[in-house]
């Protein structure tokens, strides 16, 4: 479905088949009068507006209740067929691609993962994907043909069509045309995002940050990123790259991260997660290397996201990713943002953990497929043109 326009002859019918639609998957098996006194329309509008979705097998008239059939003839009633169609969200990482597997009203009816070597290639990493959806499809008992989108969180920067001009966390990446390739695949749309963008996304949407509108995400790791929401909206600037704070310390020509990080002198590899591990162990045990290391490190993070926080002004951060799960990380973060920052923002970790990233993934396929349903105005997530 596409854009309204004041043109278009069809436009009056297509807000009320929207408005309607809507009503109808916020309800519980409503009637045509429910739906009348709702949606404001007439109840001859309402009607032909419902039989013409239940053409579609978008929705479809409900059983009466058996207390009801016993009364005499019951009003007609409605539901939403979120069966309809599917939606998947796929997160692509280093060590791993996870995939979650949803109706149309966007509640998780299957997820699986796939371990994945950290030095695979694309067309390895991409097998594993396909592997896991396929996998997950079949234990859901779900078709292929009835996937209607798909939702993507990849690391680097990711242009609108889905390109990854810059991705040096994955080998191959950089330059992969990533949305092309998996559209190949499902044959339905595929919308490619940011990973720390869905990540975003997901802690609005179920997460830490459902009650805020002005949000930043940090996904903390040896090069952190960070994604963000203002009033609302995702924000990734003009070219996709809001938010790679991991590259802040390249202004001052300072130690890499992974040199912060290292107890003997010699760089921490970016992807070698149990070693950054183990470095925060030390430190629990008091080895004062380590410890100093660790230092470093929060150091570090804390005035990466403290120049986006001055830059943004949210009202919230989430801090998620690997190192979130690590001890030492939270308290440091507030205490240096009420140092720095004019107007401290609250401080949370994630509510969604390791699945925020597919979350935020799902809600891009399912904000695509609302986008075409409900086509009056723009989601979350929309791109700009």
């Amino acid at each position: 479905m596409g854009q309204l326009t004041g043109g278009d002859p069809s436009l009056l019918r297509r807000i009320n088949s929207a408005v309607v639609l809507r009503a109808l998957r916020a309800a519980q098996s409503p009637t045509l009068t429910d739906l009348t006194r709702v949606t404001g329309l007439s109840r001859p509008t309402v009607e032909g507006v419902v039989e013409g979705l239940i053409g579609t097998g978008l929705v479809v008239e409900a059983e009466a209740e058996e207390g009801a059939r016993r009364q005499g003839r019951p009003a007609r009633r409605f539901r939403f067929r979120a069966e309809a169609g599917h939606l998947l969200g796929i997160e692509i990482g280093s060590h791993r691609v996870a995939v979650l597997l949803s109706g149309l009203d966007g509640r998780v009816i299957g997820a699986g993962t796939k371990e994945v070597a950290e030095t695979a290639s694309a067309d390895e990493r991409l097998d594993r994907v396909r592997a896991a959806v396929a996998d997950l499809l079949r234990r859901a008992g779900v078709p292929r043909d009835s996937l209607r989108a798909v939702g993507v969180g990849s690391p680097g920067i990711v242009e609108a069509d889905g390109t990854v001009r810059l991705g040096t966390a994955l080998p191959g990446w950089t330059g992969l045309p990533l949305g092309d390739r998996l559209r190949r695949s499902f044959r339905c749309p595929v919308q490619v995002e940011n990973d720390a963008n869905a990540a975003a996304v997901a802690e609005h949407w179920k997460g830490a940050a459902r009650d805020t509108d002005d949000m930043v995400f940090v996904m903390a790791g040896l090069s952190p990123g960070a994604g963000s929401l203002i009033g609302g909206r995702l924000h990734r600037g003009f070219g996709g790259a809001a938010g790679e704070i991991g590259a802040l310390h390249l202004l001052g020509r300072e130690a890499t991260p992974e040199k912060l990080l290292s107890t003997t002198g010699e760089p921490l590899h970016p992807l070698d997660e149990p070693a950054v591990a183990e470095v925060f162990a030390m430190a629990r045990r008091g080895d004062e290397r380590a410890v100093a290391a660790v230092q470093r490190f929060i150091q570090r993070l804390v005035h990466d996201v403290a120049a986006l926080v001055l830059a943004m002004d949210p009202e919230l951060v989430v801090v998620g990713g690997w190192a979130a799960g690590l001890d030492g990380v939270l308290d440091p973060l507030r205490q240096e943002l009420q140092r720095y920052c004019l107007r401290p923002p609250r401080v949370a970790l994630s509510m969604l953990g390791e699945a925020a990233v597919a979350t935020g993934a799902l809600r891009l396929a399912l904000d695509h497929v609302e986008e075409e349903l409900f086509a009056v105005e723009k989601t979350v997530t929309t791109r700009r043109r």
